[in-house]
C-alpha cells in the first residue's frame, strides 16, 4: 500500500511536470508566434479604496471569440473586467461596456484613465511623469458597476483568425453588428441577464455606442438603462441647422480656448467661464449662425460688426476674421492664436502647447496632446497587462490599429439611439464633454444632444455635464472626480425603483 502510494505521487508528480513544461512550452509558442488563443483568460485580485470604503474585486483579463454566419471563430476580441467581489447578489448590481473610438482606438484611454480602478500616473493637469506606471484610482466607479473594457477588432491585443476578413469588422454597421453579437456572448457568460446595463464610449465610442444601444434592443431584446456619450461626435445626424462641429459651433470653444491661455479682451479674460460661455452660446445660435446665412450678400457693415465681435470671443485679429469670411476653420484657430508667443495648441484638448519648425503657415506640425498621452498611456498599458496582470505575450498593443479603409455609409447611429430611447421608457443618455476640446467640442455636443430629439418629448432623459479640461476630461484630476461622480448619480437616477413598469403615462 506504500508502495502503491508511492507510485502514485511519483506519477503525480510526473504529471505536474508534464503539464508545467506543456504550459511552459505554450506561453513560449504563443509568444514565438505573436499570435493569442481565441478564447482565454487569466483572473486575479485586488482591491481599491473609493471614497473611504474598501471595495475587492475580480479582474479578468483575457480574449473571447467573434462567431462568424457559420459558428467558427473569425475573430478574438481582447478585454479586461472588473468585477466587485463582497457583493453578495449581483443580479441588481450595474454592469459598464465601454469602448474608445478612433476607429481604431483602444481602450485604454477610458481604462487607465477614468473609471477603473486603476489609473495611470500623470500629473494633476494630465502630463506624463516618471517613471511611468499605475496606481490606485480612488475616483472608480467600481463601489457602483462592474466594468469591461473592449478592445474592437485590430486594437489592443484583438485580432482577425482564421477566415475572417477586413470587410465583415471595419465600418459604421459593421462594427455594430459584430459587437453587438459579442456583447450577448459576453453577458451570456458572464450571467448578467439579469443585471442594469450600460454602454459608455468615447469620440468615436460615441457612435458605436449609440448604434449598440439600437441594434443590442431591436435584434438582442436587450434593454439598457443607460448610455454615456464622452466627447461625442456628429452621431451622423443632420439636423435642420449648421452640422455638428461646423465652424460656426465651434465659437464658444474658441472662446473656452482663448480664455484659458489669457488672449481675450480684459473684460472678458476676468470673467469666469460658467460666466462667459452662456453668453457666447446665445450668441452663436442668435446673432452669428444667421450672420454667416445670407454667406456673400451680408452688408458690409454687419458683417463688421460680426468680425468684431467674434474677434473679441475667439481672442483673434479682426482682420484675421474676416479673411476667413466670419467663420475661422479651427486648423486655422490651432495654428493662430499663440503664434506671436511661438505656440501651437492642441486639437483634443487645447490647454497643451506644441512648438513648430517655423511660426509660419497655417496648421501644426503634430498635435502636442496625442503625443503626450501616447508618451504616458502606452508604457502604462503594457506594464500593466503583462507585470500586473500576467498577460504575457509578444503581439504588439495596438494602441491605435489599422481598421482602415472604414465604411462609413449609412451612419444612423444618431436615429438608432433615439429609436431605442422612445421604445424603452427606461433608457437614458449623459453627455460629457470637455470645454477645451477642439475636435469633438462641447457645443456641438450640447447641439446634438439638442436635436437627437427633434420632439423634445424625451428632454427629460438627456443630460449634459461640462469640465474644464479637453476630449480627455478624465486627466485633470479635479474633473476625474467630478465626472465619475457624475456618472454615479447617473446610475443611481436611471435606475427605476423596484416594481416601477416602464411605461410612458400612468
Amino acid at each position: 500500500m506504500r508502495l502503491l502510494s508511492y507510485s502514485l505521487i511519483k506519477s503525480l508528480a510526473s504529471f505536474v511536470a508534464l503539464f508545467s513544461l506543456v504550459m511552459v512550452y505554450t506561453t513560449i509558442s504563443w509568444a514565438q508566434q505573436r499570435t493569442l488563443p481565441a478564447d482565454t483568460t487569466i483572473v486575479s485580485t485586488d482591491e481599491v479604496t473609493v471614497k473611504g470604503t474598501e471595495v475587492p474585486y475580480e479582474v479578468t483579463v483575457g480574449t473571447q471569440p467573434v462567431f462568424g454566419d457559420d459558428g467558427k471563430t473569425d475573430a478574438s476580441l481582447f478585454y479586461t473586467y472588473y468585477r466587485r467581489t463582497d457583493v453578495e447578489d449581483d443580479d441588481n448590481r450595474p454592469i459598464f461596456i465601454s469602448f474608445n473610438g478612433g476607429p481604431g482606438a483602444a481602450s485604454l484611454w477610458m481604462h487607465l484613465g477614468y473609471t477603473s480602478p486603476k489609473r495611470l500616473k500623470v500629473s494633476d493637469e494630465g502630463y506624463p511623469v516618471q517613471p511611468y506606471g499605475v496606481e490606485d484610482n480612488p475616483q472608480s466607479i467600481i463601489d457602483v458597476a462592474d466594468i469591461v473594457y473592449v478592445n474592437p477588432v485590430n486594437t489592443g491585443f484583438s485580432r482577425i483568425l482564421n477566415d475572417g476578413k477586413r470587410e465583415q469588422f471595419f465600418g459604421v454597421n459593421e462594427d455594430i453588428d459584430y459587437l453587438a453579437d459579442w456583447i450577448d456572448t459576453f453577458i451570456s457568460r458572464q450571467e448578467r441577464w439579469e443585471s442594469p446595463k450600460y454602454l459608455i464610449g468615447e469620440s468615436y465610442g460615441t457612435p458605436r455606442v449609440s448604434g449598440l444601444a439600437g441594434e443590442l434592443q431591436s435584434r438582442h431584446w436587450m434593454f439598457l438603462n443607460g448610455v454615456v456619450l464622452v466627447s461625442p461626435t456628429g452621431l451622423g445626424m443632420e439636423p435642420a441647422g449648421p452640422s455638428p462641429r461646423s465652424s460656426v459651433l465651434k465659437l464658444p470653444y474658441y472662446t473656452a480656448a482663448a480664455w484659458y491661455h489669457n488672449q481675450l479682451p480684459q473684460d472678458l479674460q476676468q470673467r469666469d467661464l460658467d460666466d462667459l460661455l452662456p453668453e457666447v452660446e446665445e450668441y452663436t445660435i442668435e446673432e452669428f449662425l444667421p450672420a454667416l446665412s445670407r454667406g456673400g450678400f451680408i452688408e458690409e457693415s454687419r458683417k463688421q460688426e460680426v468680425a468684431s465681435q467674434v474677434a473679441r470671443y475667439a481672442g483673434l485679429n479682426e482682420s484675421f476674421v474676416l479673411d476667413h469670411n466670419l467663420a475661422v476653420p479651427a486648423m486655422a484657430f490651432w495654428k493662430e492664436l499663440l503664434r506671436e508667443e511661438g505656440y501651437t495648441i492642441g486639437r483634443l484638448d487645447s490647454r497643451y502647447k506644441g512648438i513648430d519648425k517655423t511660426d509660419a503657415g497655417d496648421r501644426n506640425d503634430y498635435w502636442p496632446e496625442y503625443s503626450s498621452w501616447k508618451h504616458s498611456f502606452t508604457p502604462a498599458i503594457n506594464y500593466y497587462l503583462q507585470e500586473k496582470l500576467g498577460f504575457k505575450t509578444d503581439l504588439q498593443y495596438y494602441v491605435a490599429g489599422p481598421v482602415h479603409p472604414w465604411n462609413d455609409d449609412g451612419n444612423r447611429t444618431g436615429e438608432m439611439l433615439r429609436g431605442a430611447m422612445a421604445e424603452n421608457p427606461n433608457l437614458e443618455v449623459l453627455v460629457q464633454s470637455g470645454y477645451f476640446d477642439g475636435a469633438t467640442d462641447y457645443f456641438s455636443a450640447k447641439y446634438v444632444m439638442w436635436n437627437l430629439d427633434p420632439s423634445g418629448k424625451m428632454r427629460d432623459r438627456l443630460q449634459f455635464e461640462g469640465y474644464r479640461s479637453g476630449h480627455m476630461m478624465y486627466l485633470r484630476s479635479e474633473d476625474l472626480e467630478t465626472s465619475n461622480e457624475d456618472i454615479r448619480e447617473f446610475v443611481r437616477e436611471s435606475i427605476p425603483e423596484e416594481g416601477v413598469p416602464a411605461q410612458y403615462g400612468n
